[in-house]
């Protein structure tokens, strides 16, 4: 029987079992075992990314937490801990002759036994494999040759971001530019963007989207994520759903609207000041560092107008946290109330909320539980912000 499971594949970790740095801009509280406690008691998500488990300090704590009996791993792949099930992953980032510029890509793995060879194959190509989203060298088709080698999902991350992302350098036109189309498993549209815009680029048009937080602190966990059709949260249903095997699917995109995306709009690098997608000096500093922003980007690139039959609705949501008035000890109260950040995000009703909280902040949780919240765009690493009620 099919059942729908909250996912966000895309969480980093901050520090390993020694307290020793992974992703070093991340927070410190960051480390594997606290994001499965987050993930599975506060956020109620049932499935989770962790794309810094190419780490071997990483796996040790995963092979600790295994044996006291804490975690397991499953048939069907992926570790269970609690309500959670966590799929072991490695975001990489590839610079080879072809894509002129550094591209992060994702790399998810059945079982600890597979990311364990994954880990040393890394070695050979990497400088430092205890960090997060190291470069690696060689081609991106010999990675991809290689996690599918080990029964791996590939999914270029974060696309269209200015930094480190397959469209947003502007020198690639074409995902087969760098990639075997054929070994791409799914696109991560990233904080600026949505599905209509990147189903403006007719070359995605076949791959399945994933919205994901990219997390760099518990609270950012589920900042975006997916729901997702499924027997069971694993790494085989997750590969299933990506595919689109056995009415296995993405039946939901849970995204910020691209204006609150900190790359949106294309401004001075330097000042902040809005520019024209093609300016090469800031008309109010005089600054040459301009960020295109990702829906100029996409312009640029895309043709095709229309939706694409079968792609799942994408609902504008933003965290708890970002609603004005919402602080800290509300937070917490509305979590001693009604369990998980899932549960008050989509199920809770205006009349419950409105028992435990003040009104202003129960109405901002229906209005962006329905998409219609008013929000002033982000750009050039500032994110927009959601207007208070």
């Amino acid at each position: 029987m099919l059942k729908s499971f909250f996912a966000d594949m895309h969480i980093h970790i901050g520090r390993d079992i020694f307290d020793k740095p992974v992703k070093i801009t991340a927070s410190k509280n960051l480390t594997i075992t606290n994001i499965l406690i987050e993930a599975s008691r506060n956020k109620g998500i049932k499935l989770i990314g962790v794309i810094d488990c190419q780490s071997p300090t990483v796996q040790l704590e995963l092979k600790q937490l295994m044996n006291k009996g804490l975690a397991y791993e499953l048939d069907d792949g992926g570790i269970r801990f609690e309500e959670v099930t966590l799929i072991l992953g490695s975001e990489i980032e590839v610079y080879d002759e072809n894509c002129r510029g550094p591209i992060h890509v994702l790399c998810f793995l059945p079982s600890l036994k597979e990311m364990e060879k994954f880990s040393e194959w890394l070695v050979t190509r990497m400088k430092n494999i205890t960090l997060s989203s190291q470069r690696y060298y060689g081609s991106a088709k010999e990675l991809q040759y290689k996690v599918k080698e080990l029964s791996g999902i590939f999914i270029p991350a974060h696309v269209f971001t200015p930094y480190k992302s397959l469209y947003g350098k502007g020198v690639l036109h074409s995902l087969a530019e760098v990639f075997d189309p054929d070994l791409i498993d799914g696109i991560e549209l990233g904080l600026s963007s949505d599905t209509s815009m990147a189903d403006q680029i007719t070359e995605l048009h076949s791959y399945t989207f994933v919205t994901n937080s990219d997390a760099h602190s518990l609270a950012k966990i589920g900042r975006e994520y997916q729901e997702i059709l499924m027997e069971e949260p694993s790494f085989k249903e997750f590969n299933y759903a990506l595919h689109l095997v056995k009415g296995r699917k993405i039946v939901h995109n849970y995204g910020m609207n691209p204006k609150l995306g900190k790359y949106h709009n294309t401004v001075c690098d330097k000042c902040l000041h809005a520019m024209k997608p093609n300016s090469l000096v800031c008309e109010k500093c005089g600054s040459k560092k301009i960020v295109k922003g990702v829906a100029d980007r996409i312009n640029e690139l895309g043709s095709f107008k229309g939706e694409i039959e079968g792609r799942p609705p994408y609902l504008y949501q933003v965290p708890l946290e970002y609603l004005p008035k919402l602080g800290p000890k509300t937070f917490k109260k509305l979590l001693e109330h009604f369990e998980t950040e899932m549960n008050i995000i989509h199920h809770v009703s205006y009349e419950k909320l409105a028992d435990v909280v003040p009104d202003n902040i129960a109405k901002s949780i229906i209005l962006m539980r329905e998409g219609k919240l008013s929000i002033q765009a982000g750009g050039g690493g500032k994110y927009g912000s959601v207007s208070k009620t």
